[in-house]
């Protein structure tokens, strides 16, 4: 069912935590995997993917730059003959900062827009024609934040809500393409919240204690099967959604 062999699925954000286990998960299920990411850990993600026996390449990428996405692209289809799949996992290096909008800076909003929404832009424009002649896939990840805000961490949540809009504004637009867009929003460990962790030792049980299932997800067997899942066959019908993966958290969407 979530059989990706012969399909190329380009990961932005590839270097670490979800991206690296999404980038796992797509390798194991027989994509070829290109790692897009800024720096040297995407090519250790690379290595990890060949270590487990799938294929994967790692193109160096500044998601602030237009000129890197669009060579990231370029690069893909070029080695590869195509593209079928782009999963935007990229965050702003600030995303973990606790920062109240009255003590933001603007440099930080800006980092957040260029990384996420701006990133956005550049890889749909780049990847429309490639995803439109394999009738493939555009995922884009939001977070938790993005569903219900956030007091800490406001410029994250705001452009992870856009992005929500941004699926479904490119499904109403490519669907003729045959080309499905979803969002995916995952609760899930990563080396954002363990720092969260560390500033405040109570965060864990409080957010555990949110969750029916009782546990904080896991990057590589909790959301990225489900992040195949949208890749695959099995989800051609699947367009303009939000699916959260959450353990129960939100039961009102």
């Amino acid at each position: 069912m979530t059989d990706l062999t012969g399909r190329v699925v380009l990961v932005t954000g590839g270097g670490a935590g979800l991206g690296r286990a999404i980038c796992l998960a797509c390798g194991a299920a027989g994509a070829t995997v290109v790692v897009a990411a800024p720096g040297q850990n995407g090519a250790e993600t690379a290595r990890l993917v060949a270590e487990r026996g799938g294929s994967a390449t790692w193109v160096k990428t500044d998601m602030t730059k237009g000129a890197d996405v669009d060579a990231a692209v370029a690069e893909t289809v070029t080695t590869f003959g195509g593209l079928f799949a782009v999963v935007h996992n990229a965050t702003s290096r600030h995303s973990s900062e606790a920062t109240p909008l009255s003590e933001l800076s603007l440099d930080v909003w800006d980092d957040h827009v260029a990384v996420s929404l701006r990133g956005a832009y550049h890889l749909a424009r780049a990847a429309l024609p490639h995803l439109s002649a394999a009738r493939g896939r555009f995922v884009l990840m939001t977070s938790p934040a993005g569903m219900e805000g956030s007091t800490a961490l406001p410029a994250y949540g705001g452009v992870k809500g856009a992005l929500r809009g941004m699926t479904k504004s490119l499904a109403l637009e490519w669907g003729q393409a045959g080309v499905c867009v979803t969002c995916v929003s995952p609760l899930a460990m990563t080396g954002a919240l363990e720092t969260a962790y560390e500033r405040n030792p109570v965060l864990k049980e409080r957010l555990a204690g949110t969750v029916p299932l009782g546990r904080i997800g896991d990057p590589e067997t909790d959301v990225a099967p489900v992040v195949t899942f949208l890749l695959s066959d099995a989800a051609s019908y699947l367009t303009g959604q939000t699916i959260v993966v959450d353990g129960g958290r939100f039961t009102a969407l």
